[in-house]
C-alpha cells in the first residue's frame, strides 16, 4: 500500500533497490502526518471563524480557553513524530550503517569525485584492489594506485559509469579529489557526501536491471550540473562479467579535466 501511495500519489522517482523501500515508507508516513495536520488545521480554522464570530461574541472574553484540548493535540502530534523517528527513521539509519554486507559477496567499488566527474575503480577479475599510496596521487592517478603491485595489473577504472550486478549487494567507498561533492543515486535511495581525505562507505542492493542517473547533491562549482552525467548500470551477473572482461586494465586514472 505504501509503495502504491509513494509512486502514484507522491510521484516519487523509480525505486530500484531493496533497501530503498524503508526510505519510501518513511516519506509516505511523514506526508500522511503532514496531510492530516493540514486538514485538521483547516477544519479548526473554519471552526474558529464560526465559533468566535462577532455576532455570537459581541464582547471580548478575557478568561480565554479553559480546557486543555489544544495541549493534548500538540502532545499527540509530538508523540507521532517521535514514533516516526524512533521506530522507523533511526532503525533504518542504524541498519544501513551497521549491517554492511560481506565484501566477498558484494560488488565493491571505489569512487573519487572531482570537478566535474566521477572516477570509478573496480578490483578486476582477481577480485583484489591493488595497493594505494596517497603519495602517488596526481592528476593522472587520482586513486594513488601503485601500478607496480601485481594486484593492480587487472584493476579497471572508468569515468562516470558505475557497473553492478542485480540482486547483489553493492559497497561503494566514496571520497573526493578537490571539494565536497555528494554521490546521490535517486533510484537506489542512497546519498553520501564525498569529502577530501575521507573514504566513506555506503551500500545498497539493486533489484532492477537498468540505467540510472547519478547526481551530485552538493553545489561543487560552476560546472556542478555536469556531475549528473554519471550513470549506474545494473546488469545480470553474466553481462557484468562480460563487461569486466571487455575492459582494459588501467595503467593510469582516466581523470577528467
Amino acid at each position: 500500500m505504501t509503495q502504491w501511495f509513494a509512486h502514484n500519489v507522491l510521484r516519487l522517482p523509480e525505486l530500484a533497490s531493496k533497501n530503498g523501500v524503508g526510505v519510501d515508507d518513511l516519506m509516505v508516513y511523514v506526508h500522511l502526518l503532514m496531510f492530516a495536520l493540514f486538514i485538521g488545521w483547516i477544519i479548526y480554522f473554519f471552526y474558529a471563524l464560526y465559533r468566535f464570530r462577532q455576532s455570537r461574541n459581541p464582547r471580548a472574553d478575557y478568561a480565554g480557553v479553559k480546557n486543555h484540548a489544544s495541549n493534548y493535540l500538540e502532545l499527540t502530534v509530538a508523540a507521532i513524530e517521535a514514533l516516526l523517528l524512533i521506530v522507523i527513521a533511526v532503525p533504518l539509519w542504524a541498519r544501513n550503517e551497521s549491517h554492511f554486507p560481506p565484501a566477498d559477496k558484494s560488488t565493491v567499488i571505489q569512487i573519487v569525485a572531482q570537478q566535474y566527474a566521477w572516477n570509478v575503480r573496480y578490483p578486476g577479475p582477481d577480485g583484489v584492489f591493488g595497493r594505494e599510496d596517497m603519495d602517488l596521487v596526481s592528476d593522472t592517478n587520482v586513486f594513488g594506485v601503485d601500478f607496480n603491485d601485481p594486484h593492480s595489473k587487472d584493476d579497471i577504472q572508468t569515468l562516470n559509469d558505475i557497473h553492478c550486478v542485480v540482486n547483489k549487494p553493492v559497497i561503494i567507498y566514496v571520497t573526493s579529489k578537490d571539494v565536497i561533492h555528494s554521490l546521490k543515486i535517486l533510484a537506489m535511495r542512497v546519498e553520501q557526501d564525498a569529502i577530501p581525505g575521507l573514504r566513506i562507505p555506503l551500500w545498497f542492493i539493486p533489484d532492477k536491471i537498468g540505467r540510472y542517473q547519478v547526481n551530485c547533491a552538493q553545489l561543487c562549482g560552476p560546472g556542478h550540473s555536469a556531475m549528473s552525467g554519471g550513470f549506474l548500470i545494473v546488469q545480470s551477473q553474466a553481462d557484468f562479467d562480460k563487461w569486466i572482461q571487455s575492459q582494459s586494465p588501467a595503467t593510469s586514472s582516466a581523470s577528467f579535466e
